[in-house]
């Protein structure tokens, strides 16, 4: 086997749906080749420049996969979205490729297995790699069973992910209803995953709503408020004043807690007590001498 071949078996498997009918290793006009639109991994600028100093100097050494275009007469990138990209920054007026024989779907199945286990990837990538591919599973005609509830009943979209449970390949997905700015602020880890697949329920308007009270107020919905939110949103009840009330609830970790020892306030309750008894007390007590501090301010002001 020579080393083209072993290196697209090595990437892509020995299987009859992505094994290519040729590991012919061409040179093509980087006019005639063209990104997959719906790729859902995006370039990072710090890993660019290396790239292209690399290929400066030594050209591209692993050739783009390529597939013929259904519709046009230029052929789509399977793999190697970042070579062509630096091939175009370079004005390079060629790039080394493999043709491959497979369907559009067959090809998204393998950009987004090529590129799922990559050191780092953003929330937003996975979710829409996921989405990827569960459409061209779809259009195979294979059984996905992806509902719109968040754990929901078991799928048996096991084939989309070796990685994710099904119930968390679905949770992944519903990240891909959420407008562009609440999903910045999931990858940017402003907003845990788990809020973001809670107000991905909520409407477009309603997300556009919150993001501009987020952005203004400087603060993000905890997960009990982003389900409150959701069950708002579910029942046609949510609006701009109901965002902003459930927003200004504090959260449980903002709320003060104030210790006291207890054999301060024993002498003057029973002796078996209830801790609720206890803290009913405590709060009359504040309420008392607060009532006192206000009646000693007024007399002051006389």
């Amino acid at each position: 086997m020579s080393k083209e071949e072993n290196f697209i078996e090595e990437l892509f498997g020995k299987t009859e749906e992505t094994k290519p009918t040729t590991t012919e290793i061409v040179n093509m006009s980087v006019k005639s080749v063209v990104p997959n639109l719906k790729n859902p991994y995006k370039y990072r600028e710090e890993d660019m420049k290396p790239l292209e100093d690399s290929i400066r100097e030594n050209g591209i050494i692993q050739p783009l996969m390529v597939r013929k275009d259904d519709k046009a007469d230029v052929y789509e990138i399977i793999s190697g979205h970042r070579r062509y990209l630096a091939a175009t920054r370079l004005e390079m007026a060629e790039v080394p490729v493999v043709v491959l024989s497979i369907s559009k779907e067959e090809a998204d199945i393998i950009l987004v297995d090529s590129n799922l286990h990559r050191e780092h990837i953003l929330y937003s990538e996975k979710a829409f790699a996921y989405k990827m591919k569960m459409d061209a599973l779809k259009k195979q005609g294979k059984r996905t069973d992806l509902t719109s509830d968040q754990v929901g009943p078991k799928l048996s979209a096991k084939e989309i992910s070796d990685e994710d449970s099904a119930s968390q390949v679905k949770r992944y997905i519903r990240l891909t209803k959420l407008i562009p700015k609440l999903l910045n602020m999931v990858d940017e880890n402003k907003i845990s995953f788990s809020v973001g697949v809670e107000l991905s329920y909520l409407t477009k308007t309603e997300q556009t709503d919150l993001f501009k009270f987020i952005e203004k107020e400087l603060c993000t919905p905890s997960l009990s408020q982003a389900q409150k939110l959701k069950k708002l949103s579910q029942d046609g009840q949510l609006n701009a004043e109901e965002i902003s009330s459930i927003m200004k609830q504090p959260k449980a970790n903002q709320v003060l807690t104030v210790k006291i020892p207890e054999d301060k306030i024993c002498k003057y309750l029973k002796s078996n007590a209830t801790q609720k008894e206890k803290e009913d007390f405590l709060a009359k007590a504040v309420e008392y001498y607060g009532k006192h501090l206000m009646k000693q301010k007024d007399r002051g002001a006389r």
